[in-house]
């Protein structure tokens, strides 16, 4: 007979996806260390989803770690922590992961200071009202550090017809190569707890999970020591697949909820997190401080000594690679993971509060990409199957093709691809699906930019 109630259940995965090789192991197992202070930080203003920061430093000016160096210009905003003690050297255009060269601090470090951050003042979350609690999350700079860099405290901020009964937090991490959050998860499991009752608290929400993938079991066990005995937070392994950590995937296999096309997850109940902002927000918030640095992946065939660093925010790559042991060209780098991270072509890239990882792969690799030439779409249907938002990845890429970008968004819901990249994996041709949707986005978005100014 029809079990109307075992249907309704979450399946504890979502449909379509891939499996693609892990690599992990070359991190997984190494405890957080930290990185040196390089001799100079480049600081961009414009680090998160939204207004960029506005200075409120001047060059020649002293600073000491911790402190503002930064406003949040508007509400889509947050501001900026020194993160070492130092002498503003200037304030200019300095190259970016993205590409275009964008105004930025660059802050002297000196190097005899201890680094200690001075700024600390006591904050209880536990008497705070909600809307205390958000405008304080702003005051800490903290933004998504699982990549999308979205201010944490917009998130805090739904609309009001929507009531936010569950928190969900992305432990999953199914990029490859990538170990921040489960070492995060591993080693700081109280500032974890810590920081989900400070969004449970902001969201009125009455319970979280904490969701991660089965080939995490030892952080699960971790949060399992510190959970709270009224069982409102709990953690949840899923089963490992690309890309289970996307928050319309998360929410599925969590919940067995959809959310909907163009919507966010509050639409639905849900207010969703990464596992290392609430972290960074549960050992921040307590003592009024801001974000200076982050947990990053040093990974790939290509560095001696990879691993999971304590980074200050702001230190170029080519001190990282400096510090960890790297030959070959610039070519090589990626900011982030494999399947949603882009190629790094300037040395002089910081890492910024968005940056969870850095990949070294070596030329030996991308020769063997190179071999792997760009062939018609031969209508396998593959990228069909991959595709977890159940789009037409092929009829996209041939309307991209054409330049026929309003018939992709209108009949083919471009804008619901979150450029994951599982089409790409599969594609047989070779064909760069993800790239030519990028394009098409930004000719979009362009467009809709100058609609609106003619009609101001």
């Amino acid at each position: 007979m029809f079990d109307l109630l075992s249907f309704l259940r979450p399946s504890g995965t979502f449909s379509h996806g891939i499996h693609p090789a892990e690599n992990k192991h070359y991190t997984a197992h190494m405890p957080i260390r930290r990185l040196p202070f390089a001799p100079e930080l480049v600081l961009p203003l414009s680090q998160h989803f939204g207004a960029p920061s506005e200075a409120i430093v001047h060059p020649g000016q002293e600073v000491v770690r911790g402190e503002p160096i930064a406003k949040a210009n508007g509400f889509m905003s947050v501001p900026l922590h020194a993160p070492a003690t130092g002498r503003i050297k200037r304030i200019e255009l300095m190259p970016t992961a993205k590409g275009p060269r964008t105004p930025s601090i660059i802050l002297e470090v000196y190097p005899g200071d201890s680094q200690e951050v001075r700024y600390d003042f006591p904050r209880d979350y536990t008497t705070m009202e909600p809307a205390d609690i958000v405008k304080a999350v702003q005051d800490t700079g903290l933004v998504g550090l699982g990549g999308a860099a979205f201010p944490t405290h917009v998130k805090l901020s739904p609309p009001k017809e929507h009531k936010v009964h569950t928190v969900l937090l992305n432990g999953c991490e199914c990029e490859p190569f990538l170990t921040t959050d489960h070492r995060v998860m591993l080693e700081y499991p109280e500032d974890l707890i810590r920081g989900t009752k400070i969004l449970m608290k902001a969201l009125g929400a009455e319970r979280a999970i904490i969701g991660t993938e089965e080939n995490k079991m030892d952080a699960v066990a971790a949060i399992q020591a510190v959970l709270p005995a009224d069982g409102s937070i709990e953690v949840r392994a899923v089963p490992t697949k690309y890309p289970q950590g996307a928050e319309k995937m998360l929410a599925k296999a969590l919940m067995g909820v959809e959310i909907p096309s163009g919507s966010f997850p509050s639409s639905v109940g849900l207010g969703v997190f990464n596992v290392a902002s609430t972290a960074e927000l549960g050992a921040l918030f307590p003592h009024s401080q801001g974000v200076i640095e982050r947990v990053v992946t040093v990974t790939g065939p290509g560095i001696e000594k990879p691993g999971n660093y304590l980074v200050p925010i702001g230190t170029p790559i080519g001190f990282i690679l400096d510090q960890l042991g790297f030959a070959g060209s610039a070519n090589t780098l990626i900011m982030g993971g494999p399947m949603m991270g882009g190629s790094v072509s300037s040395l002089e890239v910081p890492m910024t509060k968005g940056s969870g990882g850095l990949l070294v792969l070596t030329e030996q690799i991308l020769e063997q990409q190179h071999e792997l030439s760009t062939h018609p779409c031969i209508s396998c249907a593959q990228c069909l199957d991959a595709c977890p938002m159940h789009l037409n990845p092929s009829q996209l890429g041939k309307l991209a093709y054409k330049h026929r970008y309003e018939d992709m968004q209108s009949d083919f819901h471009l804008m619901d691809c979150f450029e994951c990249g599982c089409c790409s994996y599969v594609c047989p041709s070779g064909i760069p699906l993800v790239q030519y949707f990028r394009i098409a986005k930004s000719s979009l978005r362009e467009q809709a930019a100058r609609e609106r100014a003619a009609a101001s």
